[in-house]
Formats: C-alpha cells, sequence, structure tokens
C-alpha cells in the first residue's frame, strides 16, 4: 500500500480492494481514500476511452421516509420533486434562506421512500440544516452513508462490461434507476454519473461489497482488473472537462444557483403549485427570485487558456487589467490538451469568445477566452 495511512480517518467498505491496487491515500472530508492508483492521466484517459470503477461510498446518503416525507423534501430542495416517478433521480439544490447552496444533491424516489445523495463535506451541515426547519412535520431521517457504499462505472464501454451482470440495466433511461437482487445482493443501480461519460451509480449495503467485487470487477484474459480502478485525482479532471460544479469550488454558501448556471434545478413556481396539495415554497426561493429578475451580477463561465500554465482556484480574472472575475478550478486538460478552467465572471464580459487574462502571481499573466460549457462532451 502506498500513502499514508491516519488512524482516525474514516474507511470505505472499498479500502482493501483499493489497497491491493497500490492506491496512493489522501484524506478527503473525513474519509481515507485513493487519489490515483500510479497515473491521474492514464485514469482518466480510461474512463473517456474504455471504463473505469470510482468508490464513492465517501457522499452522504440519506433517506427519508413518514407521512409529511415529499412536503419536506419539497421544502428544502430547489427543484420539484413530487412529480418525479417511481424509480427516477433527480439534479437539485438545497440552499439557505439568503439563496446561497448548501449543498447539490441527487433525489431518489422509491415506493415509500426518497434518497437523497449529497457531498461528503456537506454531511454534518446538512443534517444540522434538515433538523433546523423540519417543524412540525413528521419525517424520520435516516443517516445510511456508512451502512452503505456507493460505486461508480462509467466510460462509453461502461454499459457494454454491465452486461456481464444484466441485461436490463443498460436500457435504463438517464436519470432513472432500478433495484437489482443478485442472489443476497440488493442493489440500487441509477443511470448517473459526474465524468461526461455513460454509466452508473451503484448503491449496495457495506456489508457485501467484498462479495460485489466479485461481480463488478471481472478480469480480462491476462488475469488483470477488466475495468480500471479511478481515484478522486482524475475524478476531478474528468468532471471539469464536463463543466459540472463541485462544491467548495464552483458552489458555496455565497453562491446561488442562478449564477451558477444551475436555474434548471429551481422551481421558481414552487410557492404557487397547488397540484398536490398546498404551496410549498423551498428555503431560499424569495431571494432566488430576485436574483433571477435582476440577472445575476457574475456568471459561472468556461475558460479556455492560453499556453501551458494552468490557472487555480482564487487567482483573478481580468479584463483590459481590471479585475472581472475569479477563477473557481482549472487543470491541464488530458482529452483536450491545453488548460481549462471555470470562474465566475462579471456578467458584461461573459459573452462567447470574449478575450480575457488571469493573474497567475508574481507579475504573471495569461490569456484566456470564455468558451461554451462543457469543454468536453461525448460522442452521441
Amino acid at each position: 500500500m502506498k500513502g499514508c495511512v491516519v488512524s482516525d480517518l474514516k474507511r470505505t467498505a472499498f479500502y482493501n480492494h483499493h489497497a491491493e491496487r497500490d492506491a496512493k491515500f489522501v484524506e478527503f472530508a473525513g474519509w481515507e481514500m485513493p487519489i490515483h492508483y500510479g497515473s491521474i492521466v492514464d485514469e482518466h484517459n480510461a474512463v473517456r476511452n474504455d471504463v473505469g470503477i470510482f468508490d464513492v461510498s465517501h457522499m452522504a446518503r440519506f433517506q427519508f421516509k413518514g407521512r409529511h416525507a415529499r412536503r419536506f423534501l419539497e421544502r428544502v430542495v430547489t427543484r420539484r420533486v413530487s412529480d418525479m416517478k417511481e424509480k427516477t433521480c433527480r439534479y437539485a439544490l438545497v440552499c439557505n434562506e439568503a439563496g446561497g447552496v448548501l449543498d447539490d444533491v441527487l433525489v431518489y424516489r422509491f415506493e415509500d421512500y426518497w434518497l437523497m445523495v449529497a457531498n461528503a463535506s456537506n454531511r454534518d451541515k446538512l443534517l444540522a440544516h434538515f433538523d433546523a426547519v423540519i417543524g412540525d412535520l413528521s419525517v424520520k431521517i435516516e443517516d445510511q452513508t456508512e451502512s452503505t457504499a456507493m460505486v461508480a462505472i462509467q466510460g462509453p464501454a461502461a454499459m457494454e462490461y454491465i452486461t456481464n451482470f444484466s441485461k436490463e440495466i443498460p436500457g435504463l433511461k438517464r436519470y432513472a434507476f432500478t433495484v437489482k437482487n443478485l442472489l443476497i445482493l440488493k442493489l440500487v443501480v441509477s443511470r448517473t454519473g459526474y465524468t461526461g461519460e455513460n454509466g452508473v451509480e451503484i448503491i449496495l449495503p457495506a456489508k457485501v461489497v467484498d462479495m460485489a467485487l466479485k461481480l463488478l470487477v471481472k478480469k480480462d484474459e491476462n488475469g488483470k482488473d477488466r475495468v480500471a480502478p479511478i481515484g478522486l485525482g482524475a475524478r476531478d479532471t474528468l468532471r471539469l472537462e464536463a463543466g459540472m460544479p463541485l462544491y467548495g469550488h464552483e458552489l458555496t454558501e455565497d453562491i446561488d444557483p442562478i449564477s451558477a448556471d444551475l436555474s434548471f434545478a429551481v422551481s421558481l413556481d414552487k410557492d404557487e403549485d397547488t397540484t398536490y396539495g398546498d404551496p410549498e415554497p423551498f428555503i431560499g426561493i424569495e431571494a432566488l427570485k430576485e436574483i433571477a429578475a435582476e440577472g445575476p451580477k457574475q456568471k459561472r463561465v468556461g475558460l479556455r487558456i492560453d499556453g501551458k500554465r494552468t490557472p487555480r482556484q482564487g487567482m483573478t480574472v481580468l479584463r483590459d487589467g481590471q479585475p472581472v472575475g475569479t477563477v473557481t478550478s482549472g487543470c491541464m486538460s488530458p482529452t483536450l490538451g491545453y488548460p481549462i478552467a471555470m470562474a465566475y465572471v462579471d456578467a458584461e464580459h461573459c459573452d462567447i469568445d470574449t478575450a480575457l487574462t488571469v493573474d497567475l502571481g508574481n507579475d504573471n499573466t495569461v490569456g484566456a477566452t470564455v468558451v461554451p460549457l462543457p469543454f468536453y462532451k461525448a460522442p452521441a
């Protein structure tokens, strides 16, 4: 095993699987997680060109049950969930009263309960928020993060690979899920992911992970894993190429979803909709209505960077030498071969092809051009 070991960090049920593959471990949101298994670029390319498997068990998973579970979710997430069909999932945000993002989440609708998948770093914060706003609603919230595990299988060959254990799953529509019972294994498999590629995410009981690995990780004719193990490093470069926001970078409690170009995940008419009973306005709706009406002062944009130097989070974006924004994420794109970044830029300087510069520090600047997001889109 490579990398540091810190005794008070939590470990996922896949830890031994990572260690056997010489993972380099790092601390992430209180978990000991693999950052890579040798090369971030090789892992990135494996997902873009073939298929890779990610351990995402550190992400929070909350179950909501009870008479008012639906009403409670309408109160705490920005997107309408009452019209969701069973076995579908939906991207949404949890906001504070000012419209700032507490987290971005996926909501799953089961027959008699709901499931939310959230970011690992926001697990405790969300539970405290839910407790503070539940009021007199009858809802039982169960934190299933450590009793379950979660993996993602992603890449253009993902669905072909999954036919090794299911003929049904490759036929799932985007943002749909199924519950698959294989012997004593109960898998929740959703057509979702965070890479910009085809694939699924799988939730399963933590206690059956060793058995599930025999199903999920097949060997090729040379006895090597047919599906490449992928760490957090490549997960970040993949999501950045796909233009997907990351909490703590493109999303924070001081950033609203309108500015983040996530208006599709905000139902601003929730406070008027009586289809499912009394209207259920979400927390922060009034602030977001105001931002939407006036237009955001800054917007999330993609930047193509000149040369080979990569901007980092917090660097200043300039127009004619004057500050107009801030970089939130950047990397050398393994797929495109040049540096890319996302940034928040003053609304009047966000048009596609606008020429900007980024202050790299020490009197060094680099040219940047506003480009459409995503930077990379997988072939149809």
